[in-house]
């Protein structure tokens, strides 16, 4: 499946991941557009789309004379926003345990967000998920994706994988914006049993649409959020 990424996606994920870890910091220089064919072996062409991707999205701007200059890594707001937990604790503190493997079903008759017609006649794709921090679960959480486009999704690998991640590099698929609701709900069985928090304890709910640069798909979570060691937060 690596292999059908486009050419200008792989440049653009070596250089954000770059900006990511710190190679590059804000006010640097990215290699100019002849070294980067160089480098990745592709065509001019190819490396402008992968820069025009990241101009795009506020990483870097362009400044004549001189060549693509970085501005900062993608900003993330944590759990509250349209970045996804990895983000926002940092991959080294966040493991991801599968509860349930992606399986393509039937969308809940009372759903939490309206559906339209091509949604629910093609199904969802269901993923059922706990997230431990140092070890303690903090997040369980429900996700529903549209069954639409997504080739092999049940096939891959999701322990200990960002789904945003994983929506990004193999579909092309950037989360650009969203809805949520918030609310303090008592803990039933499943949470319970899951976040280990006492029967009728009050946990957060988080029910998230995720809109996406693709257009007409967006994807849905619902989150159960064990609050009582870690807060919640979010910069805006």
């Amino acid at each position: 499946m690596g292999s059908t990424i486009p050419h200008y996606r792989k440049v653009y994920e070596v250089l954000r991941r770059q900006i990511i870890e710190g190679v590059y910091k804000p006010g640097d220089l990215l290699p100019s557009e002849n070294n980067l064919c160089q480098q990745f072996r592709i065509t001019r062409p190819t490396v402008r789309h992968a820069l025009d991707t990241m101009l795009s999205e506020g990483m870097i701007h362009k400044h004549k004379g001189k060549g693509s200059i970085v501005n900062g890594p993608p900003i993330g707001i944590g759990i509250l926003s349209i970045s996804g937990t990895t983000s926002a604790l940092g991959k080294h503190n966040l493991r991801t345990r599968i509860l349930s493997k992606p399986v393509i079903t039937l969308w809940p008759d009372s759903f939490m967000f309206p559906l339209n017609d091509e949604f629910r006649e093609s199904g969802c794709i269901f993923l059922e998920r706990l997230r431990l921090v140092n070890e303690v679960p903090v997040f369980y959480d429900l996700n529903y994706l549209p069954n639409i486009n997504l080739p092999r999704f049940c096939n891959r690998k999701f322990e200990d994988h960002s789904l945003f991640d994983i929506l990004r590099k193999v579909f092309q698929i950037e989360v650009k914006s969203g809805e949520q609701r918030i609310r303090a709900i008592p803990a039933d069985e499943r949470i319970h049993e899951f976040l280990g928090v006492p029967l009728g304890h009050p946990v957060l709910n988080l029910q998230r649409k995720l809109i996406t640069n693709r257009p007409g798909f967006y994807f849905f979570s619902s989150i159960y959020c064990n609050t009582e060691e870690h807060a919640i937060y979010g910069t805006f």
